[in-house]
């Protein structure tokens, strides 16, 4: 067994087995691989023809959206609109009901003032005897004011309280 020919032969005979066994182990494995190869060819061809329309679309989808929100935006910019003019109106006839109602009020009293004017009994004016110069008393400071006072008091229709200040009818 010191034959080197013998061994290098059997050896190569080795080498040779196992590279038939590889190459039929191989041969299913190479059949498969081409046929995915083939399969992915025709899914990057569907691709290829698929994918830009669906990519339009979905950019078409993105504009319609950007355009449906810029709608809805102005919508509720003139809806607030709406809102703050109702707002003023609301408040302009809040006010005009206010000033109704004071210029009713107004016109009540000057109704109710009017109507106690015209109903009211007239005093008779009195006339006062008027003295020649020579012949009347002189009449100190007080005695004018309190004369003046009668005077003023016999001329009005109301009704004077002891401090000489007329108290009005509610």
């Amino acid at each position: 067994m010191s034959e080197p020919l013998f061994w290098l032969g059997l050896s190569i005979l080795f080498v040779t087995a196992s590279l038939t066994a590889v190459l039929v182990a191989a041969i299913p494995a190479l059949q498969e691989l081409a046929r995915a190869a083939r399969s992915a060819e025709k899914f990057f061809d569907t691709l290829s023809r698929e994918l830009p329309p669906t990519l339009e679309a979905i950019r078409m989808t993105g504009v319609e959206i950007t355009d449906l929100t810029d709608d809805v935006s102005e919508g509720v910019r003139s809806a607030s609109q709406v809102v703050k003019q109702v707002d003023q109106s609301l408040t302009s006839a809040k006010q005009q009901a206010q000033n109704i109602q004071v210029g009713t009020r107004s016109l009540f009293v000057g109704a109710k003032a009017a109507w106690k004017t015209f109903t009211r009994t007239k005093t008779p004016r009195r006339n006062l005897e008027r003295l020649p110069l020579t012949s009347k008393e002189t009449l100190n400071l007080r005695e004018r004011e309190n004369f003046r006072q009668y005077i003023r008091n016999s001329q009005l229709d109301g009704q004077w309280n002891e401090e000489g200040h007329l108290e009005e009818d509610e």
